[in-house]
């Protein structure tokens, strides 16, 4: 019996259509956009630079796209940033009219986008008065009128003012040192000091100096350098030359202090973390009656020996709370030097933070190797 075997046949399933869902479209952000105008067309060309090289800056630094036609400069961009542009026109313009500055740079354009920066501490609500601080804060020297380029140096001009003992702390370029000499520089030409004293440690010659050649003047010259540098840059040559002279500015190494008693004197002393405690507080105790005392540091920049503690660290821990004392702490966001010396700074921040992070991957890496060839060891 011969049996048929029957064909089984698959049902054809239908193919599935792909259905291709349409990206939504982006939306685009909204921009905001205002204008200011301004009256006189002198103090405008002044404020808009060379090339409108202030504006240029004023973009770069808010992202609002800025542009002038005349005496009006239009901003687009986000409402808060446009805002703040606006301020910072306003307020440079006023400065000019006012006669509180006689130029704006681009230093000046960034001093006042820092300043009006919204941060933890002082949250930006576009309504302030004056951002640089009016003419209390204004430095006037013989050579020019300085201002506050940050929050933490309007601080610390305040500070100066109201107290008798200040500390600056912070990274190079922050105007600690520079600022504290304009400020004596003020006071003295003010007649609120008969002298101006200036100090810094000499630690790269472990202040013994007798081994260099030349008198006493060729031998601590190089490390006061500095201090000779920020008094020119706020006073003319002729009267920093005649007061040295006459003995009413004084520039010396810290060792010099010793036994004297600086009274009716604005005193500083730099580079104040390469101290040791003994001689930080041989320092503090020179202070005498009419005088003001300014100590400014970095204590990330410790060039004393292995072991030693820094005398600028011990007195912050030791009288940083006592009445009449102010304390201002400055980091990246107040570097004023130079535009390139926060990108600097902070590229070397980045780059310590970097290599720590490597130092601790390896040394995990390496903790989790050595495990692994115990455990192979006892298997």
């Amino acid at each position: 019996m011969s049996g048929t075997s029957a064909k089984t046949t698959k049902p054809k399933v239908a193919a599935k259509k792909t259905v291709t869902k349409k990206a939504a479209p982006k939306k685009t952000p909204t921009k905001d956009q205002d204008q200011i105008e301004f009256s006189d067309n002198a103090l405008a060309q002044l404020l808009y630079g060379s090339q409108a090289e202030n504006l240029t800056r004023l973009s770069e630094g808010t992202g609002v796209q800025v542009s002038s036609r005349g005496l009006v400069v239009t901003l687009v961009g986000d409402a808060q940033k446009v805002a703040q542009a606006k301020k910072v026109l306003a307020q440079l313009y006023a400065r000019l009219r006012d006669k509180e500055v006689d130029l704006i740079d681009v230093e000046t354009v960034d001093g006042a986008i820092r300043l009006s920066e919204p941060d933890d501490t002082d949250p930006w609500s576009g309504q302030t008065k004056d951002m640089f601080g009016g003419s209390r804060l204004t430095i006037q020297t013989k050579k020019r009128r300085i201002s506050p380029r940050s929050k933490r140096q309007k601080d610390y001009v305040e500070a100066i003012l109201d107290n008798e003992l200040i500390f600056g702390i912070g990274p190079a370029g922050t105007g600690k040192t520079y600022l504290a000499v304009a400020m004596a520089g003020q006071a003295f030409i003010l007649g609120q000091v008969d002298r101006i004293i200036l100090s810094r440690p000499a630690v790269e010659a472990g202040e013994r100096l007798g081994f260099l050649p030349g008198d006493l003047k060729d031998k601590v010259d190089p490390y006061l350098r500095p201090l000779y540098d920020a008094l020119h840059d706020t006073l003319p040559g002729d009267v920093v030359v005649k007061r040295m002279e006459s003995g009413e500015i004084e520039v010396a190494p810290l060792a010099f202090m010793r036994g004297r008693t600086l009274g009716n004197a604005f005193v500083i002393l730099d580079e104040a973390q390469n101290t040791t405690p003994m001689q930080m507080k041989m320092f503090l105790t020179r202070l005498g009656e009419g005088s003001r005392m300014v100590v400014t540091g970095d204590m990330t920049q410790v060039d004393l020996p292995d072991g030693t503690k820094s005398g600028l660290r011990d007195a912050l821990e030791t009288i940083g709370d006592v009445k009449g004392v102010a304390t201002i702490k400055f980091d990246q966001r107040d570097v004023v030097r130079h535009h390139l010396v926060t990108k600097i700074v902070q590229a070397y921040d980045e780059m310590d933070a970097l290599r720590d992070r490597l130092k601790k991957g390896y040394r995990g890496n390496k903790d989790g190797a050595d495990k692994g060839a115990e455990n192979d060891s006892t298997a």
